[in-house]
């Protein structure tokens, strides 16, 4: 791996001009993927590989837990925050003013000024986007929290469910919702990318499900996140990125930097 997070590998023969997101195209004209998009003269195109379907109110009730039993909240997605206070909401349940909120990146704490009074001294967030980070902020309030990990039916991360036993936290693991693979063969035969990147396992099995003999040869493969990383090469795929890193927060700030290097070394 190079000093900037991307592997190595020989830039000069590669070319990147059309990279498929697996995500929802960006809502906002401003995103850092459209600058992106310009400064590299590419054409991204955007399509989840991924739907979640919520876990109704009547199915979470079989977990028995009882969510004000809980001083602590972890959210690792925007998406487990809109499904907690969903199911809140459905179960007719008041979060205490007093619950704390441990989130894996800034963005996603913030996302939380959608639901609740977003107070410094309540929301907890990691220095770098990392787990290891997260773990750092964990490590200063484990003695005193109740946790309550909320996660997709299908997809836990696993860093975060060892760190809590091996630090014999109090911790219970909440299924909100779940991962379905999205339909995208017409996507991916429709079309040559030079470059994909993922974002969950979930997005690599998606894959899978999609196109069960899919063959690299040669595309480029970005990931985010440590799970990612770990599916990605499970299935044997060679990764060009691996995000984030300290520099790379984003995997914007990542492509950035790769395509940079590319342009460079043209």
């Amino acid at each position: 791996m190079t000093k900037n997070g991307a592997l190595k590998t020989d830039l000069q023969a590669m070319t990147i001009q059309k990279i498929l997101i697996t995500q929802p195209k960006p809502e906002s004209e401003k995103s850092p993927y459209f600058e992106l998009s310009k400064k590299f003269d590419l054409e991204l195109d955007f399509h989840p590989f991924i739907r979640l379907e919520g876990i109704h109110a009547r199915d979470f009730r079989k977990q028995k837990i009882d969510i004000q039993n809980y001083t602590a909240v972890i959210f690792t997605s925007r998406n487990a925050i809109d499904h907690f206070f969903r199911v809140c909401e459905e179960m007719k349940i008041s979060v205490s003013q007093d619950t704390k909120y441990f989130c894996i990146t800034e963005a996603v704490a913030l996302y939380l000024q959608k639901f609740i009074l977003y107070r410094k001294r309540k929301v907890f967030y990691g220095a770098d986007s990392t787990n290891k980070s997260l773990f750092e902020v964990f490590s200063k309030h484990k003695a005193n929290e109740k946790f309550l990990y909320v996660c997709s039916e299908n997809q836990q991360d696993n860093e975060i469910v060892n760190w809590l036993k091996t630090n014999e936290c109090e911790f219970t693991l909440a299924f909100m919702y779940r991962s379905v693979s999205s339909d995208v063969k017409e996507i991916l035969s429709q079309k040559h990318y030079d470059m994909i990147c993922f974002f969950t396992p979930s997005g690599i099995k998606s894959l899978y499900d999609n196109v069960p003999k899919f063959k690299q040869n040669g595309m480029a493969i970005g990931v985010f996140g440590s799970n990612t990383t770990r599916a990605a090469e499970e299935a044997g795929l060679k990764l060009d990125i691996k995000a984030p890193q300290p520099n790379m927060p984003s995997m914007v700030a990542a492509l950035d930097i790769y395509l940079s290097g590319i342009t460079k070394n043209k």
